[in-house]
């Protein structure tokens, strides 16, 4: 595969990884609101078991892999502004576990997080897309 095939690959999974990420946080906020036990939250646990596993997942697995590669193959390694690419990705990396942690909480009908959190991690990721993306194009160092 080439340079650039592997490249176009990377870009599809994070646009589809951060989607999975700014979303889920959005189903929780309303899941809150939903009685336990009712259709409307099990269909909640539906939709965010499927999101998490079916799309976030592999895309996340696919970024990091082809990520990895394309800074393998371009020499990335050494370069500052990677540094800083690499620290945003691990964050939002933790993101994803933490929304995984929630979906957890949420399929065992032990949610411990108000609606206001959720709005607020709903931010978190698109925060550290911002840097990754600086990162990448501007490369401020």
């Amino acid at each position: 595969m080439t340079y650039l095939w592997i490249k176009a690959l990377h870009v599809l999974a994070i646009i589809s990884w951060m989607a999975a990420l700014l979303y889920l946080p959005r189903l929780m906020v309303y899941h809150t609101k939903a009685e336990t036990g009712s259709v409307q939250s099990e269909t909640f646990k539906t939709m965010e078991r499927r999101l998490l596993r079916g799309i976030a997942l592999p895309s996340m697995v696919v970024a990091w892999a082809t990520g990895l590669t394309i800074a393998t193959m371009s020499g990335a390694w050494s370069q500052p502004w990677f540094h800083l690419k690499l620290a945003a990705v691990i964050v939002i990396t933790a993101m994803h576990m933490a929304n995984a942690a929630w979906v957890r909480g949420f399929r065992n009908d032990a949610n411990t997080h108000s609606e206001k959190f959720y709005r607020i991690m709903n931010e978190v990721p698109a925060v550290f897309m911002v840097v990754v993306v600086v990162a990448v194009i501007v490369k401020p160092f």
